[in-house]
């Protein structure tokens, strides 16, 4: 296992049915002054805004509330955010929802006493915060981000249609707890269930597919990898079992708090693709990687064709008897597209509402990243985006 690195997760997991009443033990240690985040009102519905209020009631809390954080969180609705904390005097933040209000949570907990422009600062230079930064907690109820368990945020400028992520080196930006409770997630839509998982796998496959040592971090990313395959199978057959669904969120978790990152550069172009193309369509997350990934794994295949094969081979469990290295490669990604054509997610960008006149544009927003096998080029990115329609 090649190259050095530090690891270390603050963050403290409650894990399991009936784990939101762990707000009684965490609520004490902050100050008076809440505020609720969440999004669209589902958690008034399903049950889950009543309980989490009834808790803040009882710790005597004095709350505040931001409602209303959309799937992709936009600068305008952080600033919003950010005066109602500072009206409210806020010494704690309590995201409830998915990945979405996670990230839009982290991005005004770091913008509260910021006197810059947090845009320019956090996603235009990429700076860390220079003032304290409010504490924040998650009660999770959609997997597939990992938002929980790390520092990232990613936020659209609608003016710009840039969606952009900062990664936080701030370990002050990171929950100081989240609360994972698998009940939670049984009542999402299908759609926004299947682009959850196919997050999750994307997650892993953007650590995988880089570096060629004998990594540690590559064995587990296999499991994990293994497990999201055979969960989403059961839960996309029945959504209400509890066993396969509570698999999901914990591998959500464990595919994105940097653990199997260490000792890996990391690609990230698959999401820098997607994201592009949310920023432009505001497409659901999840389903703008599953369009794009298929033509940019085809692309690179060639450059990193060791990892394919064994991507092959110890996921897919593709016999490489009787075949090349590169047919057993392709078998591979034959295999996860077999997979996720099986789970029902969208396979191509027409399904998002891209055409080919807006092509130059979304590869235009498209950040470059080198940690993968092969840096793109702006006309490769336009062909894999043209591929992928």
């Amino acid at each position: 296992m090649l190259g050095n690195f530090t690891y270390y997760n603050p963050t403290k997991l409650y894990f399991g049915g009936g784990s939101v009443a762990s707000l009684r033990d965490e609520l004490p240690k902050y100050g008076p002054n809440i505020v609720l985040v969440y999004g669209g009102g589902s958690i008034k519905t399903n049950g889950i805004y009543d309980q989490v209020t009834a808790i803040l009631k009882d710790c005597g809390k004095n709350v505040a509330e931001i409602s209303g954080v959309m799937p992709n969180p936009t600068l305008p609705k952080v600033l919003e955010g950010v005066e109602i904390c500072r009206r409210h005097r806020a010494d704690f933040l309590l995201a409830v929802g998915g990945g979405s209000v996670c990230d839009y949570t982290k991005a005004v907990a770091a913008s509260v006493h910021c006197e810059e422009d947090p845009w320019q600062k956090y996603f235009v230079r990429f700076e860390e915060p220079a003032c304290p930064v409010v504490p924040l907690g998650c009660v999770l109820t959609m997997v597939g981000t990992g938002s929980e368990m790390n520092a990232g945020s990613v936020i659209t400028n609608p003016d710009t249609k840039e969606k952009v992520g900062k990664v936080f080196e701030d370990e002050d930006v990171m929950p100081k707890f989240s609360i994972l409770d698998p009940n939670y997630t049984l009542t999402l839509p299908r759609y926004q269930m299947v682009s959850g998982i196919y997050d999750i796998f994307n997650h892993i496959c953007e650590q995988y597919f880089c570096g060629a040592d004998d990594n540690t971090s590559d064995y587990l990313s296999e499991g994990l990898m293994r497990s999201v395959i055979h969960s989403s199978r059961i839960a996309v057959k029945n959504p209400q079992d509890y066993e396969a669904r509570s698999n999901l969120m914990w591998t959500a978790t464990w595919a994105l708090n940097t653990l199997v990152e260490c000792g890996k550069t990391g690609d990230w172009m698959v999401h820098m693709l997607g994201q592009a193309v949310g920023g432009v369509t505001n497409a659901t997350h999840g389903m703008t990687l599953a369009a794009v990934s298929q033509a940019y794994y085809h692309h690179v295949l060639p450059y990193g064709l060791p990892k394919f094969k064994r991507f092959a081979e110890a996921v897919w469990g593709i016999d490489p008897a009787g075949k090349t290295e590169e047919e057993v490669a392709l078998a591979g990604l034959d295999a996860m597209k077999a997979w996720m054509e099986e789970i029902g997610v969208v396979m191509h960008l027409t399904e998002l509402g891209v055409d080919e006149s807006m092509l130059d544009q979304i590869a235009d927003l498209t950040f470059h990243m080198d940690g993968g096998y092969k840096a793109l080029k702006r006309d490769e990115i336009l062909a894999i985006f043209r591929e992928s329609l």
